[in-house]
């Protein structure tokens, strides 16, 4: 019988269905769906039911299991992402001409990797396998990020089919006012920000350590469709003098006029959503902007964006509810209450500070010192999660990471500004 008492045994538990909500996400998808990869950034859902897999089996089963076989010899190329340290890969634009292996040999895979895992952590001690363990809980928070981004890329993979087909059936968010624009006042001083204590994290979120922060507001939501919609009618798209240079260039490169997804349809904007193309709500938050873009419209309104020390400062101690994975909508839904709210969930909200390591950070020995760590340049931090993150993934350290110019993950932004 499972020891669920256990650290190994709660794991299992947890193994089980983090696995099986990544199988749930996938089932609205046929086979040619989960083929598809609409351009380099986006990868296929099977190649990511795939990846997760080959985490486990290379990472866990492959170290510390002598007797096992990989389940075949050219996965490992096939399915590894960026571990340098692991061995040649597959290149990450051509993962949409993957037609072998099969989707059933990739059901397949898991469920043997699965029922081996499963085998091996039943098996395990609390205390002498507790490095193990570590690491089967990385390898669980890492399946929750790929479970974001398989909605994340198919539906930008759905996006570009002219017969606008919908991931999944549901209600769209009603179009009731949202509160108005309003601040909340914080105090200058020094702020500890970062992880502590017991709890999974990231090694991008510590150490904990200070920073000093000047008095400063943060706005109460996130930034709504309607405003972003003024922005838009006051020509934010054509001032080059509300642009950073790179956005600036960026915007004139790639034609931008408005956030992804939305398209002009008999004269009245509508957007992609994974339920399907609808008219634009006003009240939604706006989402799936660039860094360039969000940075645009705070000087435009007057305002800036918010440091991360400043946005954690907020949010600490706050109670982590919002619209997440879980509940299914896996969009933006109007702010509904008054006070600082939105804070979790609905969308990932940039901030101005770059990803760098924290004071005193470190990169882990081995593979998995490549997960984080050498990505810390050209990027910039965002905060919160989204309606695509699992809630039990999220927590108010968590680091998430985007260059300035991506617009495909369910970003928005919250305004802040300096109080004299």
């Amino acid at each position: 019988m499972l020891r669920t008492s256990t650290r190994a045994g709660a794991l299992s538990l947890r193994y089980q269905a983090v696995r099986s909500f990544t199988e749930q996400l996938a089932l609205p998808l046929s086979a040619e769906d989960q083929l598809v990869q609409s351009m380099s950034d986006v990868s296929p859902t099977k190649w990511h039911r795939a990846h997760t897999t080959w985490f486990f089996e290379t990472f866990l089963l492959m170290e510390h299991l002598d007797d096992y076989t990989p389940v075949h010899p050219a996965f490992g190329y096939l399915y590894n992402s960026y571990y340098e340290a692991v061995g040649a890969r597959h290149p990450r634009a051509e993962r949409g001409l993957l037609s072998r292996p099969s989707l059933q040999e990739v059901a397949n895979y898991r469920r043997i990797v699965d029922e081996a895992m499963l085998s091996w952590l039943s098996r395990l001690d609390d205390e002498k396998d507790k490095v193990a363990l570590d690491l089967v809980e990385l390898g669980l928070h890492h399946e929750q990020q790929h479970q974001e981004l398989l909605l994340m890329d198919i539906k930008h993979v759905l996006s570009v089919n002219p017969i606008d087909p919908a991931y999944h059936d549901v209600d769209p968010p009603s179009a009731k006012p949202v509160p108005p624009l309003a601040w909340s006042p914080f105090e200058a001083g020094a702020v500890a920000i970062g992880h502590v204590g017991d709890g999974f994290a990231f090694d991008n979120e510590c150490p904990r350590h200070e920073v000093l922060v000047g008095d400063y507001a943060l706005a109460n939501r996130l930034v709504t469709c309607g405003e972003w919609a003024e922005f838009m009618e006051a020509d934010g798209y054509r001032r080059a003098d509300l642009w950073l240079s790179e956005g600036w260039q960026t915007v004139q490169a790639q034609g931008w006029d408005a956030p992804l997804y939305w398209d002009k349809r008999n004269g009245s904007w509508h957007v992609h959503t994974l339920g399907g193309v609808r008219p634009v709500n006003p009240a939604e938050p706006v989402s799936h902007i660039s860094y360039f873009e969000a940075d645009a419209f705070a000087r435009w309104a007057g305002a800036r964006l918010p440091r991360e020390g400043e946005w954690e400062r907020a949010a600490e101690g706050t109670t982590l509810s919002g619209n997440f994975a879980e509940d299914g909508l896996f969009h933006p839904a109007p702010a509904s209450v008054a006070g600082l709210t939105q804070l979790f969930g609905d969308l990932w909200e940039w901030t101005a500070s770059p990803y760098v390591g924290y004071p005193g950070f470190s990169v882990a020995d081995g593979a998995v010192g490549e997960y984080n760590g050498k990505f810390m340049i050209n990027q910039m931090v965002l905060r919160g999660g989204a309606a695509v993150t699992p809630a039990d993934h999220i927590r108010c350290t968590y680091r998430n990471f985007f260059p300035p110019h991506s617009r495909w993950m369910f970003s928005g932004l919250r305004l802040a500004k300096d109080v004299a």
